[in-house]
């Protein structure tokens, strides 16, 4: 039986007339008077009988009310239910991440984002930002935040938090909190691999100075930020690392920041996505709660 047959019927019982169910509904009366004959011929009764404007409900309609009504009303209730699951947020979140933000920055607002939506799950993929840019461009993976642009034909860059490199060591290692840039190119140094953002970033910065890689005197090249800061307060070099990644190190005096003179090296980490993929609701929820973060 259609519910919209039950509804026209339900509001005319209610109402004791076709007239007034018909305003009640935004139906025409014959609309209304259609509906009640389908239920009629279905159950093959009378359910109303006419005296003229309003109606009387037969015994038959009047035991039909009873299970129409419970049945509407779940009815209803599945609806809102379904609703419900339709706006809730919910599935695994596999998310790239480049060292830093995969290391200093997700987990805190992976947790934010759980307690804000219980039945998501996270998996956070960890590489350096040239694979994540590779992993999002050839669609193995849907989202991720890398420390700097690596490809722009197919992928979307959204500027997400802002970072700065700096030059740390080890309290004995230099006994002066300022440089110049010529001298970075006499300190023992240590290296990002190649591929990483910071690296990138910092290969940049220092080449807009007429400073190059091949300038500096590198100690050892290094594949993780974990790995550059343990050489550094070994003792083994100096390095350019984001200002992020050694703040607890900076307070707590491991490492000390030595000012380059006329430097400045502000970045972004970005949000990327490519640009022909659409992405899941779970997905787009997580996004947007990101970029928010952004502003």
């Amino acid at each position: 039986m259609d519910i919209h047959h039950l509804k026209v019927f339900l509001s005319v019982f209610r109402n004791r007339g076709f007239s007034k169910a018909s305003e009640e509904l935004r139906l025409s009366q014959p609309t209304v008077s259609s509906h009640i004959k389908a239920i009629e011929e279905e159950l093959d009764c009378m359910l109303f009988d006419r005296a003229g404007r309003s109606v009387i409900p037969t015994k038959e309609a009047e035991l039909l009310y009873i299970y129409v009504s419970e049945m509407v009303e779940k009815f209803e209730g599945i609806k809102t239910a379904i609703c419900r699951l339709k706006e809730e947020i919910s599935g695994e979140l596999t998310i790239g991440a480049s060292t830093i933000p995969g290391t200093y920055i997700i987990p805190a607002l992976a947790s934010e984002f759980k307690r804000k939506h219980p039945n998501i799950s996270f998996q956070v993929v960890i590489e350096d930002s040239r694979k994540i840019t590779d992993m999002v461009s050839n669609h193995e993976l849907l989202l991720g935040i890398v420390g700097a642009k690596m490809e722009h034909g197919k992928i979307e860059y959204q500027p997400f938090i802002e970072d700065e490199l700096i030059f740390v060591s080890s309290p004995d290692l230099l006994n002066r909190n300022k440089i110049s840039l010529k001298d970075i190119t006499d300190i023992p140094f240590l290296l990002r691999e190649e591929g990483s953002g910071t690296r990138k970033m910092m290969e940049k910065h220092l080449s807009e100075e007429g400073i190059s890689l091949r300038d500096l005197n590198v100690a050892a090249v290094l594949g993780s930020t974990d790995s550059v800061k343990e050489a550094v307060k070994a003792g083994l070099g100096a390095s350019i690392l984001s200002k992020i990644a050694v703040k607890g190190e900076i307070k707590t005096g491991i490492l000390e920041e030595i000012k380059i003179k006329s430097l400045n090296m502000k970045r972004s980490f970005y949000i990327i996505t490519h640009k022909r993929r659409t992405l899941p609701k779970h997905y787009r929820a997580f996004f947007d709660y990101l970029k928010k973060l952004s502003r």
